[in-house]
C-alpha cells in the first residue's frame, strides 16, 4: 500500500492512503503539541487492533457475542535494548464460551498479520527519488531472473518474459503497481490482488498454479481492462475529456442525435439492431454514453470488425457498457493468445448461464482422468483435507464446449460454490476452475457462499446470474447435484492433441460460434504497447438484460448529475424540479448517489454513503417542505444503513420536526432536552436545517470540475495517462 506523508506544522505529520487521512505527534515533553498519537503509538495499537480484528471475525463466523470479550496489549521492554520488546496480548473470555471456540479464538489471534510481519523481519530499502509521483516502477515480486523461462500451456512467451514486459509498460504509462495481499491455502493455487497506488478503484485479481503464473495473470488483467477503458466503465470522465478531440478511443465516431431521436443511420449493423431494437423502442437518446455525458456531440460510437466479413460496424460505446460488463476483454503476449482467452471467457459464462438457469446435472470427471494432474488433484486433496468436499464436473456440455467446473461445498454453512473455467486445454481449464474457486478467498471467507435451492425461480431470475458473473456467489439448484448427470462425460480436447497454436486455437473457437449461428464483432487495441480484444457476441455474451438499455440504462445520470453536482447553488425552482424528476423517476430509493451519477465520492464522506432518500430528504428541508421531510426521515430511520453520526442526526431531526409540525407542540419546550440528548452542535444543524439556515448538512459542496472529490480525481487522473498515450500514439 502507498501511503503519502505530509509535513505540518511543528511536529505534526499527517499520512494519506486509500480514502483516509491519519495525523501524528509527539508528547509535549518531546518538543511536540500533543495533538495526536506519535507513529509509535499508532505502530502498537495496530497490533492490538489486528489481533482483535481476527477474534471478531472468529466469533462472527460462529455467532459468538463479542460484547463480553475484551483484549488488551502491554509491550514490555528490555532495559538494556528498548528496541528488545514483548508484545503480551491477553484475552478475557466469558465463562459460557466452549473450550474449543477458547482454542480457536488463541488459534485466530496467532494469525495477526501485524504480528507475523514483525516476526518475519520485514525488509526496509530507503532511498532517494527525484519525484514521488514519477517513480512508477512497479512494488511487484522484484526483478524477474532474466535467464529463468518458465512456460505454461496457452501462453506465447515465458512468464519471467511477460511479467517484465507488462511491468514495464505499466511503469511507461505512469502506473504504479502495488500488491495488495497474496493468497496461498492450498498446494498450487495462488492468487493475488494488484491496484494502482495512486487511484485504487483500478485493480484486478490474478490466479494461477504458481504466484509466478497469478502474477502474470493479475498484470495481463490489469493491461487489459487498462486497453478497454474497463476500470472507468460507469464513471464521469469531466467536461476536459468531454470536449477533448476524442473521449475514449481516437478512432471513434460521433453520431449526431436526430430531432425525431430515432436511431442515426451507420449505427449498429440489421443483425445487432434486430437483437438490441426488436420493438423500435431504443431511442438515440438511449444511447448517449455516460462517461462523457456530452448531449451536443451526440452518440459516441466505437468500431468493431464483424468477423464474417470484416466490415466495420459501429457499436455505441454506452450499449457495450451497459450490457457487457468485463465479458470477453483480454490482452496478451500475442494477439491470438488474446482471442483464445476472450472467447475461452464467453464460452465459460455463457455455458455457466445456461447450466443454471435449465438446472443441469453435470458428469463427474472419473479418477482416472484426474490422476493425469496430480498437481490439481493435490489443490483439491487440500481442499478436502480442511473439511470441504470438492466436486469436479465436465461442463462441456457433451464434448461442445470447452468448459469445467470444480464446485466446493461447505458442510459448516451448507453453502456450495460452483466456480467454471474454460480453455482449448482440457487441463488448463479445469487447473482455471480450481483457481477461480479460491481466487482472493481464505477459508472463512468460504463461509459467505450461499445455499443450494430447490426454487428455480431464484435460480433462473436475471441478477442472480449478474452475482455469479461478478464473483461466483450467485444461488446454484440442489437439482445441479443429482448423481443423475443430464450429458454424458466427454474426455474432451480442442488442441489437437496439444500440438495447436494459439492462432488455431481461436480459430476453433470462432468456429463453434460460427456453427452455432453467432455474428461476432471484435476491437483490437496495441496503443499501450500489448496486443488487447473486446470480443461481443449478441445475444450470447451480454451480462445484464438487453431491456437495460431502455429500464435501467446507466445514462439516467444525465437527468441528474449537473444538479446534484452543484446542489448548493441551485434556486429552490430547480431544487423543486430535481426532486420532481427524483420522484418521477421511479428509481429506488436505496440507489446510492455514486451509482446513480457516476461520481466516485470518498467512502468516509456523507456524499460517499448518500442515497436518492436522503437526498430527497435533504431537498425536502431546504425548501421547507417539513411534512414531506418527516415521511423520509421515518423512511430512513427504517431502512437506512449508515453511520452512527448520521443516524443519530435523523433521530434528532424526526424528534425536532414531530414538534414542529404540531401546533400544540413548542419548540423552546424541548429545546434543552434535546440539546442534553442530541449535543449542542447536532441540534444546532437540526434546527438550522429546519429554518432554512443550514442547507444540505454534511454535504461539502462541489460542482463540475468535481472540486474536493479526491477519489474521483485520481480516477481520473488515471484515466489521463490513457488518454495522453492513446493521442501519442494516434500522432
Amino acid at each position: 500500500m502507498q501511503i503519502k506523508v505530509n509535513f505540518l506544522d511543528n511536529l505534526r505529520l499527517e499520512a494519506k492512503f486509500d480514502d483516509f487521512t491519519v495525523v501524528t505527534d509527539q508528547p509535549i515533553r518531546y518538543k511536540g503539541d500533543g495533538t495526536a498519537p506519535s507513529p509509535f503509538d499508532y505502530f502498537l495499537a495496530s497490533s492490538a487492533l489486528c489481533a482483535a480484528y481476527f477474534v471478531k471475525v472468529y466469533c462472527v463466523a460462529r455467532d459468538i457475542p463479542t460484547e463480553n470479550i475484551r483484549l488488551s496489549q502491554n509491550n514490555i521492554v528490555d532495559p538494556e535494548d528498548r528496541y528488545n520488546q514483548i508484545f503480551k496480548i491477553q484475552v478475557e473470555l466469558p465463562d459460557d464460551i466452549s473450550d474449543k471456540d477458547r482454542q480457536g479464538i488463541l488459534r485466530s489471534i496467532e494469525r495477526c498479520t501485524v504480528k507475523k510481519v514483525v516476526q518475519t523481519g520485514p525488509e526496509f530499502v530507503i532511498e532517494v527519488v527525484d519525484n514521488l509521483d514519477e517513480d512508477a516502477q512497479a512494488l511487484l515480486m522484484g526483478a524477474p531472473d532474466a535467464q529463468q523461462q518458465t512456460f505454461i500451456a496457452g501462453k506465447d512467451k515465458p512468464l519471467e518474459q511477460t511479467i517484465a514486459q507488462m511491468t514495464s509498460l505499466l511503469a511507461g504509462l505512469g502506473m504504479k503497481i502495488e500488491i495488495g495481499s497474496w493468497r496461498n491455502i492450498v498446494p498450487n493455487v495462488w492468487s493475488l490482488h494488484i491496484r494502482d497506488a495512486d487511484s485504487q478503484m483500478c485493480f484486478t485479481n490474478g490466479k494461477g498454479a504458481s504466484k509466478e503464473s497469478a502474477l502474470a495473470s493479475a498484470l495481463g488483467e490489469f493491461m487489459e481492462r487498462l486497453s478497454c477503458n474497463f476500470f472507468y466503465n460507469d464513471q464521469y470522465f469531466g467536461e476536459e475529456i468531454a470536449n477533448a478531440e476524442f473521449v475514449h478511443y481516437p478512432n471513434e465516431r460521433w453520431f449526431k442525435l436526430p430531432e425525431d431521436d430515432s436511431l442515426p443511420a451507420g449505427l449498429l449493423d440489421d443483425h445487432c439492431l434486430a437483437i438490441y431494437n426488436p420493438d423500435g423502442e431504443l431511442q438515440a437518446s438511449h444511447l448517449i454514453d455516460t462517461n462523457s455525458g456530452n448531449v451536443e456531440r451526440g452518440i459516441c460510437a466505437l468500431p468493431y470488425a464483424r468477423q464474417s466479413d470484416g466490415e466495420t460496424v459501429y457499436i455505441p460505446s454506452n450499449l457495450i457498457e451497459n450490457l457487457f460488463l468485463s465479458n470477453g476483454m483480454s490482452a496478451g503476449n500475442t494477439l491470438a493468445e488474446a482471442q483464445v482467452q476472450c472467447l475461452s471467457e464467453i464460452f465459460e459464462r455463457a455455458v455457466k448461464r445456461q447450466i443454471l438457469e435449465q438446472e443441469l446435472a453435470l458428469p463427474d470427471v472419473p479418477d482416472s482422468v484426474l490422476e493425469r494432474y496430480p498437481h490439481i488433484v493435490e489443490g483439491i486433496q487440500g481442499l478436502e483435507q480442511q473439511g470441504f468436499p470438492v466436486l469436479v464436473k465436465d461442463a462441456s456440455l457433451g464434448g461442445q464446449f470447452p468448459v469445467m467446473c470444480v464446485t466446493l461445498m461447505n458442510p459448516r454453512t451448507g453453502g456450495v460454490f460452483a466456480s467454471f473455467g474454460a480453455h482449448p486445454s482440457f487441463e488448463v481449464a479445469l487447473e482455471r476452475s480450481l483457481t477461480e474457486l479460491l481466487q482472493g478467498r481464505s477459508f472463512e471467507g468460504l463461509n459467505d457462499i450461499p445455499a443450494p435451492t430447490f426454487e428455480s425461480l431464484a435460480v433462473t431470475e436475471p441478477n442472480n446470474f449478474v452475482e455469479h458473473f461478478i464473483d461466483s456467489t450467485g444461488v446454484v439448484s440442489w437439482r445441479f447435484f443429482s448423481s443423475q448427470a443430464d450429458v454424458d462425460f466427454v474426455d474432451w480436447d480442442f488442441t489437437s492433441g496439444g500440438t495447436a497454436s494459439n492462432e488455431q486455437e481461436a480459430s476453433a473457437l470462432f468456429a463453434i460460434l460460427a456453427d452455432m449461428g453467432k455474428e461476432v464483432y471484435m476491437a483490437t487495441y496495441h496503443e499501450l504497447g500489448v496486443p488487447a480484444c473486446r470480443i461481443l457476441v449478441p445475444d450470447y455474451s451480454e451480462v445484464y438484460p438487453v431491456d437495460d438499455l431502455i429500464w435501467d440504462n446507466t445514462n439516467k445520470a444525465l437527468y441528474f448529475r449537473d444538479d446534484i453536482l452543484n446542489l448548493h447553488r441551485l434556486e429552490n425552482d430547480q431544487l423543486q424540479a430535481l426532486v420532481e424528476r427524483l420522484e418521477d423517476s421511479e428509481l429506488d430509493d436505496y440507489t446510492d448517489i455514486i451509482t446513480l451519477i457516476g461520481v466516485e465520492f470518498d467512502d468516509n464522506t456523507v456524499w460517499g454513503e448518500l442515497t436518492v432518500l436522503e437526498l430527497k430528504l435533504l431537498i425536502y428541508l431546504a425548501l421547507n417542505q417539513l411534512d414531506l421531510a418527516q415521511e423520509c426521515v421515518e423512511a430512513y430511520l427504517q431502512y437506512n444503513d449508515n453511520t452512527v453520526e448520521r443516524k443519530l442526526f435523523y433521530q434528532a431531526m424526526q424528534a425536532a420536526l414531530t414538534v414542529e409540525l404540531d401546533e400544540e407542540l413548542e419548540r423552546e419546550h424541548y429545546q434543552h432536552n434535546f440539546t442534553r440528548m442530541y449535543g449542542e452542535q447536532r441540534m444546532q444543524a437540526v434546527f438550522g436545517s429546519i429554518d432554512g439556515d443550514v442547507r444540505f448538512h454534511g454535504l461539502t459542496p462541489t460542482n463540475n470540475q468535481l472540486e474536493g472529490i479526491d477519489k474521483h480525481q485520481r480516477l481520473l487522473a488515471s484515466y489521463k495517462k490513457l488518454h495522453a498515450a492513446r493521442a501519442k500514439a494516434a500522432g
